[in-house]
């Protein structure tokens, strides 16, 4: 209904606080009717009657630095502090690490935000990384492909962090260098936790700066750091074609 995150549902729940057509319930997992996609329970929070919130979907340029959390134990600066009062709960469409920046969407469509970080979606997202070497065809194959291109003897496979995990990214291009370092773009269609610098890491290279570009065919285009507007009618509409193609 967009009134809270589901953990927070949860907790609200499990805490005897939410009833059903007057009725406490305390499983999380207990159905709700829902004849044509309409709640036809009455819930309520506090005794007090809640009513489904309009969706509303945000496109935020995450500046580095800023955790992708409503609440931090440590006192670091959220991406929630960069949004205006009057909006309401909103949740982020998985996630961006302190130290990684960039295209960041927020909703309170729940069940939009799960198709979009769905495995099963395989939505490209697109990322600027600026790494610690001068990266050469051999590398941008190993990202891509787990080994040098050249190098027939060994199998076509993804290339193995630290945990054991198989990690792979779609593409992997060369976009500027300098004598020491230089800028890569990266594509994956799956979100797996800090894949990209779990990658390189297995790799031996260093990320210096890791910047989300687009999500499907939203790019971040110039919206400033820090910056968020309202994701557009036509942008949440190609949004919803990419995830059904």
């Amino acid at each position: 209904m967009g009134y809270c995150s589901r953990s927070q549902a949860q907790v609200l729940i499990r805490a005897g606080r939410v009833t059903r057509n007057g009725q406490i319930a305390r499983d999380p997992e207990s159905p709700v009717r829902m004849p044509d996609g309409r709640i036809a329970d009455r819930i309520e929070v506090d005794g007090s009657p809640i009513d489904k919130v309009p969706a509303t979907y945000l496109v935020m340029n995450k500046p580095r630095g800023v955790v992708t959390t409503a609440s931090d134990e440590k006192g670091r600066k959220t991406v929630y502090d960069l949004l205006e009062p009057g909006w309401p709960w909103l949740g982020p469409v998985g996630r961006l690490d302190k130290a990684s920046e960039g295209l960041l969407l927020l909703t309170n469509d729940s069940e939009w935000a799960a198709k979009i970080t769905a495995p099963s979606s395989h939505l490209d997202r697109k990322y600027h990384v600026q790494v610690d070497c001068v990266a050469d065809a051999a590398l941008l194959a190993t990202i891509t492909r787990g080994h040098a291109a050249e190098d027939d003897s060994v199998d076509n496979r993804s290339v193995k962090d630290n945990l054991g995990e198989d990690l792979r990214a779609k593409e992997a291009h060369l976009i500027r260098h300098g004598h020491k370092n230089s800028w890569l773009q990266i594509t994956l269609d799956e979100g797996r936790n800090r894949q990209i610098r779990r990658l390189l890491e297995a790799l031996g290279v260093q990320v210096l700066r890791l910047v989300r570009v687009s999500i499907g065919p939203l790019e971040l285009g110039d919206l400033n750091k820090g910056a968020v507007r309202r994701l557009t009618a036509e942008e949440k509409k190609a949004i919803d074609r990419a995830l059904q193609g």
